[in-house]
């Protein structure tokens, strides 16, 4: 479900101009097909989530460490987040984005929404390590209808923010990333009442785990 660059850098997304001087780092395929209207179950989904109900005890435990460890590290003090060590990407939004929806609040994950259009959906967040962008959106999948996409952007915090974004790559992909991806399978199919596949992993049930991949982004940022 990894996608190449160019899912993303191909499309005329507003979030291109926006960041020029972020790097993307991951671009997915999001388990979420559906038409036109349904773009608004997803980013309810991605915003609701709370990583630390993530199916995967594996996830579940690398998440809790890496809290403890910002904890400890003051990663994730407030004067290391938006509007204190980076500027806010609000503003440089034009003014239709500005003056536009920004999109839901999040319940639990530490990103803040930017803008939010038919099909597209900005949230940010900053830290010791990084200022990273999730951008979410809502394309045509070639046979009349719509699946989820997501992308994410990252501006390391010079070379220590560069090393720990190298650090944890593998465990995003290997560990955090697939259990993830396989529950919005679940809780989306779910939601518009279509038979689960089979799956050896014990799963919650919720469309709030989309958030959790919302959440995996903040290992790839």
């Amino acid at each position: 479900m990894r996608l190449p660059n160019s899912a993303h850098t191909s499309r005329p997304w507003r979030i291109h101009a926006l960041t020029p001087d972020f790097r993307l780092e991951d671009v997915w395929s999001l388990p979420t097909p559906g038409g036109p209207d349904d773009f608004h179950w997803l980013i309810e989904g991605v915003a609701a989530g709370d990583p630390a109900q993530a199916p995967s005890p594996i996830a579940r435990t690398l998440w809790a460490l890496r809290w403890k460890v910002g904890e400890l590290l003051g990663w994730d003090d407030p004067d290391s987040g938006v509007g204190s060590r980076v500027p806010t990407l609000r503003d440089r939004l034009p003014v239709d984005l500005r003056e536009g929806p920004s999109g839901p609040e999040f319940a639990t994950l530490p990103f803040t929404s930017l803008y939010l259009t038919g099909d597209e959906w900005a949230a940010e967040v900053a830290n010791q390590t990084m200022h990273g962008v999730m951008h979410i959106g809502w394309v045509p999948d070639g046979t009349g209808g719509h699946r989820g996409q997501m992308a994410v952007l990252v501006k390391p915090n010079g070379l220590f923010g560069s090393a720990y974004m190298a650090a944890i790559a593998p465990f995003r992909h290997r560990v955090v990333y697939p259990p993830l991806m396989r529950q919005i399978d679940r809780t989306w199919r779910s939601r518009f009442g279509e038979p689960a596949p089979a799956e050896p992993e014990r799963c919650g049930g919720t469309l709030t785990h989309i958030g959790q991949r919302a959440a995996a982004s903040r290992w790839g940022s």
